[in-house]
């Protein structure tokens, strides 16, 4: 971490500071944990990134594109008026600065502070150094941060709210670079999970994501022998009318318990995200990974068995290195029989420093691209007729804003946030759950009666 002559603000009683979010979820948590951090020190952090004195770029580094993307950010942030004029200071925190360590302070002199995922309980300390504040004790300093009467606004933050609970992750996938990001697997004990619930419900949050890298692990690695399903049933019984969704689930953490969770629980979302990447027995090893098109067949079948009104979710991976055409052809086989609602598909990103990079027969940008296309239009294909048989049938919608034009718009259980479309409501307030009957679908939208 550099400190340059910390800037001046002026007009302000204190520092003003925008948070900039790349990434996933888990990302978004992060930036809430250091504003309200900063918030609690006395910073205000509802400022535009124009008017700050500091910016906050929380990076992504999972796949080359996304630290592209987050580059841009960086520059564009670092070409504002007050950057560039000295009075502002640019932070680059999150993932870039835990995957690049050192050699990113050397390339990336925009930046005033580098803060790694692993630091980033350590911001206002860094936000300190830069510009001289010293934190306030009491109460915040005028932010977005302040609780509202209700949900007003749409999304993350409003009508749902992501709750990290756990960090880092042990399965080593040859592609992946969460690890050496996020370091190693730790769980969040069952009290701050509850408290960081607790506080979102009563911000006017109506349904709570859980998430991490491997939410499957959860508790394993604690001394009081809980797991998962323990954690979603406790939050269940003690938050009653919120929904509650799980997110980042490894085929081995659907366990039988988890299910019958679902099932006897309403207000826990019958909804799994499973990210299978793959389903050739060779690419998975080589992936690092467990399974087969069989194995996973039979998963699927257990999971509809125990909660047979199931949504399911899964992610896969195009032109891994090695993939042959009849490889590829067993893939789409495989999406073309498999009871999924929703697939994300991504071509295989060839990422430094990891082991998938270094394998031979990688496959050209091209022929990688292509062979994504490929699966996510036979994805389209599939479930989209799954999405219609929907039509007709009654379903609960957490209202989460308007169109405008006036029309409003929330999500069913089966629809989770930011991934799954949405469903167009005739009536209700932002942030209440309304009853409604399915009349139309177009593709992954829905629409009630």
């Amino acid at each position: 971490m550099t400190a340059p002559v910390p800037p001046v603000w002026e007009g302000a009683s204190a520092p003003r500071v925008s948070l900039v979010t790349m990434g996933c979820a888990k990302n978004e948590v992060d930036s809430a944990a250091m504003a309200r951090a900063l918030a609690e020190a006395g910073y205000q952090v509802d400022a535009p990134a124009d008017k700050a004195d500091v910016i906050i770029v929380n990076t992504c580094s999972f796949i080359q594109s996304a630290t592209e993307e987050s580059l841009e950010a960086i520059f564009e942030a670092a070409s504002l008026p007050l950057v560039a004029a000295g009075r502002a200071s640019v932070v680059v925190a999150g993932c870039m600065p835990a995957r690049y360590g050192d050699d990113l302070e050397g390339e990336l002199t925009e930046a005033a502070a580098f803060v790694p995922c692993s630091k980033e309980d350590d911001i206002v300390a860094v936000l300190g150094s830069l510009t001289g504040f010293e934190p306030t004790a009491g109460e915040p300093a005028g932010t977005a941060l302040e609780q509202p009467a209700g949900p007003t606004e749409p999304g993350e933050g409003g009508t749902f709210a992501y709750v990290k609970i756990s960090d880092g992750c042990d399965r080593l996938c040859s592609y992946c670079t969460i690890p050496a990001i996020r370091g190693r697997y730790h769980s969040f004990p069952f009290e701050t999970i509850r408290a960081d619930v607790a506080r979102e419900v009563d911000r006017g949050a109506r349904e709570i994501v859980l998430i991490a890298q491997d939410t499957g692990r959860w508790g394993q690695d604690l001394p009081e022998g809980r797991d998962l399903a323990w954690l979603v049933d406790t939050l269940a019984e003690a938050f009653p009318d919120i929904w509650l969704r799980v997110m980042y689930l490894q085929p081995e953490g659907v366990t039988d318990q988890l299910l019958a969770v679902m099932a006897a629980r309403d207000n826990v979302c019958p909804y799994l995200d499973i990210p299978l990447q793959h389903v050739s027995v060779p690419i998975l090893r080589a992936m690092n990974r467990a399974g087969s098109s069989e194995k996973f067949a039979a998963l699927i079948g257990r999971i509809r068995a125990a909660v047979p009104d199931i949504t399911l979710r899964t992610t896969l991976i195009a032109g891994f290195p090695g993939e042959t055409e009849e490889q590829f052809e067993a893939l789409c086989d495989f999406v073309a029989e498999a009871p999924f609602d929703y697939i994300g598909v991504f071509p295989y990103s060839r990422e430094e420093g990891t082991a998938a990079a270094e394998l031979p027969d990688q496959l050209d940008e091209d022929e990688k691209a292509e062979r994504a296309q490929i699966l996510r239009d036979l994805a389209d294909a599939v479930c989209g007729p799954r999405i219609a048989e929907r039509i007709g049938r009654p379903m609960a919608v957490l209202v989460e804003g308007a169109e405008e034009d006036g029309q409003l718009f929330g999500r069913a259980q089966c629809q989770a946030p930011e991934v799954d479309g949405v469903t167009y409501v005739s009536d209700g307030a932002i942030g209440t759950v309304v009853d409604t009957v399915i009349a139309d679908t177009l593709l992954y939208e829905m629409e009630g009666a």
